[in-house]
């Protein structure tokens, strides 16, 4: 992963961070992989690689779920600092298998989450994508 600090304007100074990915479609699209201003990590909606085309949406969402993990640890945060997720899905008949993918990387943290049904995603095979918010202690 490659990171970007800038100072965003406002009246007090805020440390941003864009971290990447690497992913082709951030230079497409014109996005982060996640950013971090100040004590919040923001983690952009994160599907399965291409490698998990023929996976089910338990898989899909661990290797979702290890993609938001390693960009949290770049901003210096960790699925323990997590405070909302959303979760969005193909098919709600997946929800279940999803459920306990999520389950196994925040059943301690327990955040603030919600989970939708779409229509469709970028590409056919995805069936899952999930957002992450991470909320650091703040230094005193």
């Amino acid at each position: 992963m490659t990171w970007e600090t800038t100072r965003m304007s406002t009246t007090t100074i805020i440390e941003r961070t864009n971290i990447s990915s690497g992913g082709a479609y951030e230079a497409i699209f014109g996005y982060s992989r996640a950013v971090r201003a100040g004590d919040d990590v923001h983690v952009s909606g994160t599907c399965a690689p291409v490698a998990h085309e023929k996976s089910n949406a338990y898989a899909q969402a661990r290797a979702a779920l290890e993609i938001i993990e390693k960009a949290l640890g770049e901003a210096g945060a960790g699925l323990q600092d997590v405070v909302r997720t959303v979760v969005y899905l193909r098919d709600i008949n997946d929800a279940e298998d999803v459920a306990r993918a999520h389950l196994e990387s925040f059943d301690k943290v327990r955040p603030a989450s919600t989970l939708v049904q779409v229509t469709s995603m970028l590409r056919p095979w995805q069936k899952v994508e999930i957002e992450a918010y991470a909320k650091l202690a703040s230094e005193a």
